[in-house]
């Protein structure tokens, strides 16, 4: 964990920013979950709310914020030697909560009465949305509320202040976030020397998940690693690779402290692009360095989306695959056939980050709201870049069969789509380039070693 000065300084901040609020924020750590019967859990990962403001990585923690009487208060049980026999020694409550500055400490059946005369006394519960079942029902029966009026105490004013605070990144966030990076490299690196024809998906993607778990705390999401490209989170690892396919691999890590890297490549199962693969990687490359190139503070997102929007429109018709007006062919969305998503999210703590509070919290505010436009309704980050803020550049283009055969079918932009030279492309899969970037005080800075992604670096390294 960090300093204990750092999560003081955080849970002032955000009493700052709850100034006008009475009563309790209520902060439930996660506790283990089963995997098929009790005593056998999941990898335990420690609620990213409860870590940013009060730093413990352990199950069964709750922990409270008085805004009337300005005390911290940590809950939870104490070990005991049944524990012992089983787990090991184990610091106390209160030895742990002393390591992140709370002073105050009690059992979990305290924090019930703590909650339920809160209740009786009409003080107001803050609570975050709530995107584990267990922990809605745990709350239920510590405050004697039902579900339901639990999920009513969700409170937009802890909203905003969380999200005020853990979108800026502080030097100690940078440090961790470029540890993940460091393993990501790894994985990456591993993909693309081991990659070739007949070795099956499920090889690469543990070999990576193995990494990922013995140089940091595992994999920061689910690893997506498929030659099926074309299917945007494509987490099935049964095919067999093949000459002629492209292998897109989005996968990241957790530091030791649960900051997250996420990155993707896309590499030749040959280990060499043909020319029609070429092509269309250099379009997402361009669209990728280009808008990396554009960051800067003041700058919005939506703008950098619509510039990597323009970018592979105008490749797309230079290979003939679009044609027409391409600024219509954006601003109308038809070049959303083959870049069906928005160019990235913030990243931190979460891989999409803060994603549990609400997406528009986030990535949106008064001046920047959601499009209901085909893909463009699925860019998670459009407000203003701020210094501070990390967030990943994932251009891409995809043809999904399905899709374009949909819209060929309802003739759907046939003055800017070529649905005839479309056909050749069926089987191609998809492209995606990724990479994290820190919003600098003039500048945003790619994070991390730099891991192969031009033609020639990609091909040098899988020709060792």
């Amino acid at each position: 964990m960090f300093d204990k000065k750092v999560y003081v300084f955080r849970r002032r901040q955000l009493r700052e920013r709850m100034k006008e609020e009475k009563g309790l924020v209520v902060f439930p750590g996660n506790d283990e979950s089963p995997m098929n019967y009790p005593d056998n859990p999941y990898r335990f990962r420690q609620d990213s709310n409860f870590l940013y403001f009060f730093g413990l990585d352990h199950a069964g923690f709750v922990g409270v914020i008085d805004l009337d009487d300005g005390e911290d208060w940590i809950f939870g049980n104490d070990i005991d030697v049944d524990d012992i026999i089983w787990m090991g020694e184990q610091p106390t409550v209160k030895e742990q909560a002393a390591a992140v500055g709370v002073t105050h400490t009690a059992d979990l059946g305290k924090l019930q009465e703590v909650l339920s005369t809160a209740v009786q006394k009409r003080r107001t519960l803050h609570f975050l949305p709530f995107y584990r079942g267990d922990t809605l029902l745990k709350m239920s029966e510590m405050t004697g509320l039902l579900p339901g009026e639990v999920k009513e105490r969700v409170s937009e004013s802890l909203i905003r202040g969380v999200v005020s605070l853990r979108s800026y990144k502080g030097p100690e966030e940078i440090e961790e976030i470029e540890k993940a990076m460091e393993i990501a490299y790894e994985m990456h690196t591993t993909v693309m020397k081991m990659a070739c024809p007949g070795i099956v998906e499920r090889e690469l993607a543990g070999t990576i998940e193995g990494i990922a778990a013995a140089r940091g705390n595992g994999i920061a999401f689910p690893v997506i690693l498929t030659i099926n490209g074309q299917t945007l989170h494509n987490h099935y690892h049964g095919n067999v690779l093949k000459e002629g396919r492209l292998l897109v691999t989005d996968a990241g890590a957790e530091s030791l402290m649960h900051y997250a890297s996420d990155i993707t490549r896309t590499i030749p199962v040959s280990g060499k692009f043909d020319q029609r693969q070429k092509d269309i990687y250099e379009i997402v490359l361009k669209a990728n360095t280009e808008t990396i190139s554009a960051v800067r503070p003041g700058i919005t997102n939506k703008n950098l989306h619509l510039m990597a929007s323009r970018i592979i429109a105008n490749g797309l018709k230079e290979v003939g695959l679009m044609r027409g007006d391409m600024d219509q062919a954006v601003s109308l969305g038809a070049v959303a056939l083959f870049f069906p998503h928005g160019l990235g999210h913030m990243m931190g703590l979460d891989v999409h980050d803060m994603e549990g509070l609400g997406e528009d919290y986030v990535g949106y505010n008064a001046e920047v709201h959601r499009s209901k436009q085909f893909g463009m309704a699925y860019l998670r980050l459009a407000r203003k870049l701020e210094p501070g803020f990390v967030f990943t550049i994932e251009p891409g283009i995809y043809f999904i069969p399905a899709l374009i055969n949909k819209w060929k079918k309802e003739k759907k932009f046939t003055e800017f789509i070529n649905y005839d030279k479309l056909e050749a492309y069926m089987d191609f899969g998809g492209i995606r380039i990724e990479d994290d970037v820190y919003v600098k005080e003039d500048e945003g800075v790619v994070l991390g070693r730099p891991i192969p992604k031009t033609v020639a670096e990609i091909e040098e390294l899988m020709a060792r």
